[in-house]
């Protein structure tokens, strides 16, 4: 129902005698427009009473959707048991961890009790189609071997896996009913405001349909493991069990897939992960149609660029991903994409975090040519790349910054806390380092030094200064002299350790 104030000005109720060129006094005309201003107030806060108060009830809703709702029951191998917990290490926006407690995400999946030669689970889903076609997590029916679905009225059916999505933790089953199924819709997920309520419904602990009901608590939430999908985070509360269930919002219309909590001990303490509707959708519409998810593949492994680094390169401000290694025979190689260079947009789209340019790529046709903005010898550049396909084996690489005894006697960078050594076969075989690995080792880095606070260590092989390649102490040496004589106060390094390569910016200081 559409509600429209309209606010106009009090008038007398007595008869208005005319006097030309009366003017009227102070008193009334304040009178006037204290009147008016009053009766806006009183509507303004009436209307903003009304945009606030809390629904009376959510049984219609629950009522309307719930049917369409399911439990999920499967049982796998033993040797394909799930593993029901997202890693341990969290993003900085959690803070601290309170004293005694290990916080984890985990996947809101229970595993019931274990048959000698089977793993038994359940998990949640909910009707897209009439025809049978069920949305869920891949976590829930991964390595399953039989996968039954219970619905509201306690018919149990089997379903077929049409397709799953690792990547995006998204699969997608099929059921053959005797006629049409009740189902729910996506909805649009971009509209959805923190502050808006959200409702969950699903299975936890196995209990069967369950409602809770919460707000959207922010947006564009990172986890580990889900680099495509910017998380929805809700408070609405959802357990193990509640995993593929379905987050509506207030039209009954698919906003989210509630998929991780964060929770200091398994059960949930108000926040929750969902996939949003705008990412699933197009992820189960290509499952419905080939049963799997093809994505573009750049081939590199990037890095954050943060403002010592930003500082280092030239630029104005810290944006854009740092490729810290190109794949042999990748797509990034082909189209001379270089170790060092800040990818900036991607056909377009400004690539503002690391995760950015993930999505980008991987949601690219494969073999397209896209025009990619990148900073390279202190100027914007664009390069043409054609995407190739990423296989199963490939993964869109994010690559950490890297974070004392050594026994040889290092050559000092000055002001810097690092030492360094030439390669010979005694150091690589003491710090293990690759024959192929280039550079100069570092074997000393000094407590509480400039060094140690940008993460190096000792048996990282610096293969670059300045986007110099080095290799030899000497070399290093001088490059860092030139360098500072010449007033640069940030020195991007690339650092190779345990067969990776990553950039650290290390800030110069007067010996």
């Amino acid at each position: 129902m559409n509600s429209r104030f309209e606010i106009q000005a009090p008038t007398e109720t007595a008869p208005a005698e005319t006097v030309v060129g009366e003017i009227i006094p102070p008193k009334k005309v304040n009178k006037v427009v204290a009147l008016s201003l009053s009766t806006a107030l009183v509507v303004a806060s009436s209307s903003l009473a009304m945009a606030r108060e809390t629904p009376d009830s959510f049984a219609d809703l629950a009522e309307d959707v719930a049917p369409a709702v399911v439990n999920i029951s499967v049982v796998q191998a033993a040797s394909a048991q799930p593993q029901f917990q997202m890693p341990r290490n969290l993003p900085d926006f959690f803070g601290q961890t309170p004293p005694g407690q290990s916080p984890e995400f985990q996947m809101p999946q229970v595993p019931a009790p274990q048959a000698p030669r089977s793993v038994q689970g359940v998990g949640s889903g909910f009707v897209i189609d009439p025809d049978g076609y069920i949305v869920t997590n891949h976590h829930v029916i991964d390595g399953a071997v039989e996968i039954s679905v219970t619905f509201t009225d306690g018919d149990t059916l089997q379903a077929e896996l049409i397709g799953s999505d690792e990547r995006t933790d998204l699969a997608l089953l099929k059921v053959e009913a005797e006629e049409d199924l009740p189902y729910v819709s996506f909805g649009e997920s971009d509209e959805i405001r923190p502050g808006d309520w959200v409702m969950a419904v699903g299975n936890p602990f196995g209990l069967g349909g369950t409602v809770t009901v919460g707000i959207l608590s922010a947006r564009g939430r990172d986890l580990q493991g889900g680099s495509l999908v910017d998380y929805l985070q809700i408070d609405a509360p959802i357990n193990r069990g509640n995993s593929g269930g379905p987050a509506f919002n207030q039209e009954g219309e698919v906003i989210g897939i509630n998929t991780a909590i964060f929770s200091p001990n398994g059960g949930s303490v108000g926040i929750g992960f969902a996939i949003p509707s705008e990412t699933a959708e197009d992820v189960i519409a290509e499952l419905r149609d080939n049963g799997m998810v093809e994505r573009g593949w750049l081939g590199v492994r990037i890095q954050p660029v943060n403002d010592d680094m930003a500082e280092g390169f030239g630029m104005d401000d810290a944006r854009g991903a740092l490729v810290a290694m190109v794949e042999p025979n990748s797509p990034a190689e082909r189209a001379g994409l270089k170790s060092g260079d800040v990818i900036l947009s991607w056909d377009g789209q400004e690539v503002d975090r690391v995760k950015d340019l993930t999505r980008y790529v991987a949601g690219t046709d494969v073999d397209q040519s896209v025009d990619v903005v990148i900073w390279r010898n202190s100027a914007e550049q664009t390069i043409d790349v054609v995407t190739g396909t990423l296989q199963p084996e490939q993964t869109a690489q994010a690559v950490q910054p890297v974070p004392s005894d050594s026994g040889f006697k290092p050559t000092m960078l000055p002001g810097t806390g690092v030492g360094l050594a030439d390669l010979n076969d005694p150091i690589r075989a003491r710090f293990n380092i690759d024959p192929s690995v280039a550079g100069v080792v570092v074997v000393e880095v000094a407590p509480d030094s400039t060094g140690e606070r940008v993460g190096l260590r000792p048996g990282d092989v610096i293969q670059s200064l300045s986007l110099e390649p080095v290799e030899s102490v000497s070399q290093a040496v001088d490059t860092f002299e030139k360098n500072k004589e010449e007033g640069q106060s940030v020195l991007p390094l690339l650092v190779a350790r345990d067969g990776g390569e990553s950039f650290v910016s290390l800030r110069i200081k007067e010996a």
